[in-house]
């Protein structure tokens, strides 16, 4: 069974490793290679015994497999998605059976994903065999986030989760999980050049899609030199990332709007809030897009714009679902880390960007998460 790890969770810098592309290498990466690359790119170079190894498992066993389940969390970003089409697309030219899927029911994928190549693959969590043969998840932080889809996933003999989260725990099999890259993309691009496939636009759309999306169109801290080297390499394939840039976040739907005017009515800003660093929130009861025709996945980006004030320090966005669930969309500026706030609501994520679901009241929410704000260090 897929529960207990064969080795135990190994990080290191596989954007870094993004570098030996730039000198020319192609297909399998060696050791030497990866190594070369982390030893001349700036900053710390991370020293974990065992990740090459698990990389070198992951793939023999990839090899081995006729049949591969590919997993992203529910209610997929671009990241999510974005990486677990890039990889079935790479899998599918090598002659692999395919199957991408999440645990959502019903299974929407958000319109501002639409263009993504490879949605053929996806198929909905009933169709993934009760137990498959090989499981890769991409962007699940936790076993929470496989939805409908976990008990499935732990059946299979080989659980393999590829993940950027640093609040993942670890589940699975075979843990390659690198806290250090940007975007769990940042792993599928090494996935594919150790599986000799080459990016085309397919790929590149795919992959560009989910490292724009978690580094905030390159804005976000976790950006470094080689994420912009792998920017270059997938926009040397030809796609049109001004066109992608526009889906993701210049189009939207009147509705949102409306939506949009809803919550901004409702910020409340509290000065006090993380040790007197400020916090603004704002909720979106489903009445409102429900009203506007309006998903809950075409507001994720309300974050983004609620995190805007300079006053605060942390922003936090709790939108209702039709059952009730609040889901809650949090962001700091550096001085607060958000996931360990979310992590005792249940949820979690990256410093500076985390997430959590729960049944409980709006206020009764706000509270809990104020409670948790603390300023790094404190």
């Amino acid at each position: 069974m897929a529960g207990e790890p064969a080795v135990a969770g190994s990080v290191v810098s596989t954007d870094a490793v993004s570098a030996a592309q730039a000198a020319g290498t192609s297909g399998a990466s060696s050791t030497s290679t990866v190594e070369g690359a982390l030893a001349v790119l700036p900053g710390p170079r991370a020293e974990v015994p065992g990740f090459e190894l698990v990389w070198q498992q992951v793939v023999a066993e990839i090899g081995r497999a006729r049949s591969i389940d590919l997993i992203c969390h529910i209610c997929p970003d671009g990241d999510a998605l974005g990486s677990a089409l890039a990889a079935g697309l790479a899998l599918r030219s090598l002659g692999h059976e395919v199957r991408v899927s999440f645990g959502d029911d019903p299974q929407v994928v958000p319109e501002s994903l639409g263009f993504l190549p490879g949605q053929e693959l996806i198929v909905p969590a009933a169709d993934v065999p009760d137990v498959p043969d090989l499981v890769l998840c991409f962007d699940v932080a936790s076993e929470g986030r496989l939805g409908l889809l976990h008990a499935k996933a732990f059946a299979a003999p080989v659980l393999a989760v590829i993940d950027h989260h640093a609040s993942n725990p670890g589940f699975g099999t075979h843990q390659l999980i690198d806290p250090t890259a940007p975007a769990t993309a940042v792993l599928v691009d090494e996935l594919l050049r150790r599986l000799g496939v080459p990016l085309d636009q397919d790929l590149a759309t795919c992959l560009y899609t989910g490292v724009a999306t978690d580094t905030g169109s390159f804005k976000y801290a976790a950006t470094t030199p080689a994420t912009h080297e792998l920017a270059g390499r997938l926009l040397a394939t030809g796609i049109r990332h001004d066109l992608i840039s526009r889906q993701l976040w210049d189009t939207s739907s009147f509705g949102y709007l409306k939506v949009l005017a809803g919550a901004l009515q409702r910020a409340v800003y509290e000065p006090d809030a993380a040790g007197g660093l400020g916090l603004v929130w704002t909720w979106v009861p489903y009445e409102d897009l429900a009203l506007f025709s309006v998903t809950v996945e075409e507001i994720e980006g309300l974050i983004d714009i609620l995190r805007r004030p300079a006053e605060a320090e942390v922003a936090l966005v709790l939108k209702q679902d039709p059952d009730g669930t609040l889901r809650g969309s949090s962001r700091s500026k550096g001085a607060v880390d958000v996931a360990r706030a979310c992590g005792e609501l249940g949820g979690g994520g990256h410093t500076y960007a985390a997430g959590f679901s729960t049944r409980e009241d709006v206020d009764s929410v706000v509270a809990r998460f104020r409670a948790a704000l603390r300023p790094t260090g404190g």
